[in-house]
């Protein structure tokens, strides 16, 4: 845990964008319920960079982020945690699973997906699609180091059945978002609904669901405020904290912002990128109120 949350009593958020592209009006209206919720509570906001992709993130991005936060009149702890600067933090976290037996080598194309999915009639369905229908979890043993050795590229993929029988018991989580009315529920988390998703990629050794995973631990964040499409990878992420012994922090999940047709934002919609609302002449007060309008929520403050 950072020197910076073990010292504070209240909430410890964070938020994590990619600086991969502009921060848009939804980023804007992220950035600001987490700010908010540690702000109310005297609690932390920390702010972290998710740069694991280097293929795809550029310095300018990142500098936009610092200059864009600011100027929403956004302050947060520092130093920034950067998610290139704990790549060995992964690396021991997936060997814990390694020895775990919950893992395997997954070396299937996208295409070989896409077309094995294609074959099955019945193929598993999730929240976020077609499920991995498991064609390497079928492997022996003896198959797989034969791969490894010929130097096939591989993922990593998590067993989830194995996983939930390693931790004995479904684990459950605490959610405070959307629709709670400023009441906490307990949920069960079924990881099992995303299958068996990869935990460390091809190309630079670990995933979305684990890097997060370890940085909300290593950053003490116990409260993870973040939009409603991540709701199910939460599951994963509470499989993960209880498999790895890692605090569980409390969840709220809050609603998107979207744009004029309803459909949510990406960062290619320029017309709502913050740099092109400050271009337009907006104010920081009413970005805020078009954030929280969009989302269907009242504005969050700072």
């Amino acid at each position: 845990m950072s020197d910076i949350a073990s010292s504070h009593h209240g909430p410890v958020t964070r938020f994590a964008p990619s600086p991969t592209g502009l921060l848009h009006l939804g980023h804007a209206y992220a950035a600001l319920v987490a700010a908010e919720a540690a702000e109310r509570a005297g609690g932390v906001f920390l702010l972290r960079i998710d740069d694991i992709d280097r293929d795809r993130c550029r310095a300018e991005f990142e500098a936009a982020i610092y200059e864009d936060l600011r100027w929403l009149g956004l302050g947060w702890e520092e130093p920034v945690y950067r998610q290139s600067d704990h790549l060995n933090a992964y690396r021991s976290a997936l060997a814990r699973l390694e020895k775990l037996e919950v893992l395997y080598p997954c070396f299937c194309t996208r295409k070989e997906i896409r077309d094995e999915i294609g074959r099955i009639g019945d193929a598993p369905h999730g929240p976020e699609g077609h499920l991995y229908p498991g064609t390497c979890r079928r492997l022996d043993a003896d198959e797989r180091q034969q791969r490894i050795a010929a130097g096939q590229s591989f993922a990593t993929r998590i067993d989830v059945a194995k996983a939930l029988a390693a931790i004995d018991g479904q684990p459950e989580f605490r959610e405070c978002g959307a629709g709670s009315e400023g009441q906490c529920g307990v949920m069960a988390a079924q990881p099992e609904l995303l299958g068996d998703v990869v935990l460390a990629r091809r190309d630079i050794g670990t995933s979305y669901h684990l890097a997060v995973t370890v940085d909300d631990a290593a950053q003490g964040v116990n409260l993870v405020t973040r939009g409603c499409d991540l709701f199910h990878a939460t599951h994963m992420h509470v499989l993960l904290q209880a498999l790895l012994d890692l605090p569980r922090p409390d969840y709220a999940h809050h609603p998107l912002v979207r744009d004029a047709a309803g459909r949510r934002l990406a960062k290619r919609d320029a017309a709502l990128s913050l740099r092109e609302l400050r271009a337009q002449g907006m104010s920081p007060a009413a970005v805020r109120a078009l954030a929280g309008q969009r989302a269907g929520r009242l504005p969050p403050h700072s």
